[in-house]
């Protein structure tokens, strides 16, 4: 026997036995919400992710930034994606990006913790599966770098993203 109990305009709950789901009805266009685009890089790091996982070559993602640009040149001179190309589109910058199909994981770190180099191994052990497999990408004032890099020239940053 199913109950309905209606919450609010737009929600409905419905019982039914153990069973709690979660009903949102749709009471016109007006109702529809678009979520806001709050980190480009996080967008664009999920969605070659969701490429490589179904077995995509190729993922598109817009908008383009120069942080975006710098990420995925470290991207693919580690050889995790085979190239990347910038067109010009209506609503901006497109980028094309094709896969190799050798990401297990990656994605933008938020919030945008500050890395130290004594806290190097912190970090590691939190967003990599095991020592020295995979790059975290770092924001630094001498530019974008990984991990590595950051450590051979000894300077902290914020964390922008890891890959693996």
């Amino acid at each position: 026997m199913e109950e309905h109990t209606r919450i609010s305009k737009n929600i409905t709950f419905t019982y039914a036995g153990n069973v709690l789901e979660k009903k949102q009805e749709v009471w016109g266009s007006k109702n529809t919400v678009k979520m806001p685009l709050n980190d480009p890089l996080a967008n664009v790091l999920s969605n070659i992710w969701n490429a490589e996982k179904i077995g995509k070559r190729e993922c598109s993602a817009t908008p383009s930034s120069k942080t975006i640009q710098s990420v995925l040149q470290i991207l693919k001179d580690y050889q995790y994606i085979k190239d990347f190309k910038i067109s010009k589109n209506e609503r901006g910058d497109l980028i094309s990006i094709e896969l190799h199909g050798r990401i297990n994981k990656c994605a933008g770190i938020k919030p945008r913790y500050s890395f130290k180099i004594s806290e190097h191994k912190k970090f590691e052990k939190r967003f990599l599966p095991a020592k020295d497999f995979g790059i975290l990408i770092i924001s630094t004032n001498q530019g974008i770098m990984t991990n590595k890099e950051a450590l051979e020239k000894q300077v902290g940053g914020r964390l922008l993203a890891y890959c693996y």
